[in-house]
């Protein structure tokens, strides 16, 4: 029996003949999966959030007394005005027309496990839709922030924050009285 060298020219054709078969190119750049690039996630929460885009309402994050003042005086399905501070601070007063869903609830509630029926159940109104325009507002506009942006991590695309919240619109309109 004898022996060919690799390095003579009949192994090197040998060789080339072997390669002729068709295998798949495994790059580092390119992804194993067939997801394309740009779809791969780390959190499925994210891409949602990723997918949802703002409206033109909800270009301007930030929501100012004057432009709140109308909304309240004439309330519709359209806008959804949340107070996220607690049942007890609530009870000293709210903004007309607001419903109240603690920041310590927010993020479980507006989960996409949360069920709508046990939401409807435990905070008096209906679960929003992703699409739905949605301002937050608390005492004095921080935890409002933070619930605007988990909001915004769950895949709500339209929300907005009253930032000078109760404090200003006690203020204001304790000032609109005196008139």
């Amino acid at each position: 029996m004898s022996f060919i060298k690799a390095s003579t020219p009949i192994s090197l054709s040998i060789r080339s003949t072997l390669r002729a078969t068709p295998r798949p190119l495994l790059l580092s750049a390119r992804p194993i999966s067939s997801t394309p690039v740009s779809r791969m996630v780390v959190s499925p929460f994210l891409y949602e959030a990723r997918k949802t885009s703002r409206s033109a309402w909800a270009k301007d994050p930030i929501v100012k007394y004057e432009e709140l003042k109308p909304i309240t005086q004439q309330p519709t399905d359209d806008i959804l005005i949340v107070d996220v501070r607690e049942p007890d601070e609530v009870a000293l007063g709210s903004i007309p027309s607001a419903v109240n869903l603690p920041l310590s609830r927010l993020k479980d509630a507006l989960d996409k496990g949360f069920n709508p029926g046990d939401f409807q159940k435990e905070f008096a109104f209906s679960k929003p839709t992703y699409d739905q325009n949605i301002i937050f507002f608390c005492r004095s506009g921080k935890r409002s922030a933070n619930a605007a942006e988990l909001a915004g991590e769950k895949g709500y695309g339209n929300v907005r924050n009253y930032v000078g919240s109760w404090l200003d619109w006690s203020k204001r309109e304790g000032e609109d009285k005196d008139d």
